[in-house]
C-alpha cells in the first residue's frame, strides 16, 4: 500500500500553511494512480517522488524525480509541495542538499535547521515575464467581480513565471484583497485557456512586505492558502518591473484570510535571474 505523508508549508503550525500530500516512493505508481491518490486526499497539490533520470547531478539518495498532482491534473511546479517534501525527506535523511528533477526543469533545495524546525529554500528555474492583454485583463476582473478601480496602478497586471505561469493583480486596498468571492468557472475558463495556475492578488503591505491571494480553480480549489510557485513568480516580476532592488528579500503573507496564515520569504540575487523561495514546513498529525 503507498504510503501518503501529510505536511504543511510556508508556517511550524499544522494549523497554518499550505497542505501538501508527499508519496516519497511512487515508484509502483502510474499517472492515474498518482491522480487518484491527489484526488482522494483533496490538498491543492500532492508530491511524488521516482528515482533521479541520468545526470541529474547531487549527492546519491538526494536527488529524485517529482511529479505534482492537484485534485483535477498534474500541474508542471508546485512550491510548497517542494518545501514539504523537501522536510520529510530532511526528517529521514538529514538537512542538507536535495535536488528535483520537475516537469518545469531541475529545482535545487537546501533543507537547514532552524528554530526547533526545519527550513527548506527552492531555488526556482529560470523566470519571464510578459504583457497581460487586455482583453484577458477584462475577462479576469469580470470573473473576481473587481471594478478596474480597484487595481493598484503601481503593480501593473502581468503574467509571471518561474516553473508555472500566474496572473498577477494589484489589490488598490486590503479590503479589497480580503473581499474574494469569484465566478469559479468563469475564472477556471480564462485560465486554462492562458495555461494559468493561479491568479496572483497581491496588495503592498511595506517596502518589502505583500499580503497575497491565490484562487486556484483550475487545480480544483477555490483558494491555495501557501503558494510557492506564485511566489517564485511575484519575485521575477517584482525584480524586473523595478517594485523592488535587483537584490532584495521579500515577505509574502498569505492565507490569513482563510485561516490558515502562512509565510514565504522571496529572495532575490543580484546576477542571478533565478528566485529563491523558502519557508518551514511540519508534519500534519
Amino acid at each position: 500500500m503507498t504510503e501518503v505523508l501529510r505536511y504543511t508549508a510556508f508556517s511550524a503550525d499544522p494549523d497554518g500553511g499550505n497542505p501538501a500530500g508527499v508519496v516519497l516512493d511512487a515508484s509502483g505508481l502510474d499517472e492515474a494512480g498518482m491522480l487518484r491518490i491527489a484526488a482522494g486526499l483533496g490538498y491543492s497539490e500532492t508530491a511524488f517522488l521516482t528515482p533521479p533520470p541520468e545526470g541529474l547531478g547531487g549527492a546519491q539518495g538526494r536527488a529524485f524525480t517529482v511529479r505534482y498532482f492537484s485534485p483535477k491534473a498534474e500541474v508542471p511546479f508546485c512550491g510548497h509541495a517542494t518545501v514539504a517534501t523537501a522536510v520529510a525527506l530532511a526528517e529521514r535523511i538529514g538537512p542538507g542538499e536535495l535536488v528535483f528533477a520537475t516537469p518545469a526543469g531541475t529545482v535545487p533545495v537546501s533543507v537547514t535547521a532552524a528554530d526547533g524546525g526545519l527550513r527548506a529554500v527552492l531555488t526556482s528555474v529560470e523566470p519571464y515575464v510578459e504583457e497581460a492583454g487586455p482583453a484577458d485583463l477584462a475577462e479576469a476582473l469580470a470573473a473576481l467581480d473587481w471594478p478596474e478601480s480597484d487595481l493598484d496602478p503601481g503593480i501593473p497586471p502581468r503574467i509571471a513565471y518561474a516553473g508555472a505561469r500566474h496572473l498577477v493583480l494589484g489589490a488598490a486596498t486590503r479590503a479589497r484583497l480580503a473581499d474574494l468571492a469569484y465566478d469559479f468557472p468563469r475564472l477556471e475558463a480564462l485560465m486554462r485557456r492562458l495555461d494559468l495556475t493561479t491568479v496572483q492578488l497581491v496588495h503592498r503591505t511595506g517596502p518589502a512586505l505583500f499580503d497575497v491571494r491565490d484562487p486556484f480553480p483550475v487545480g480544483g480549489v477555490v483558494e491555495d492558502p501557501a503558494t510557492g510557485a506564485a511566489a517564485a513568480a511575484f519575485g521575477a516580476y517584482a525584480r524586473e518591473l523595478g517594485l523592488v532592488p535587483a537584490e532584495a528579500v521579500l515577505t509574502l503573507r498569505q492565507g490569513e484570510d482563510m485561516g490558515r496564515p502562512g509565510v514565504l520569504t522571496v529572495e532575490l540575487r543580484a546576477g542571478d535571474a533565478r528566485v529563491r523561495v523558502g519557508g518551514s514546513a511540519v508534519r500534519i498529525a
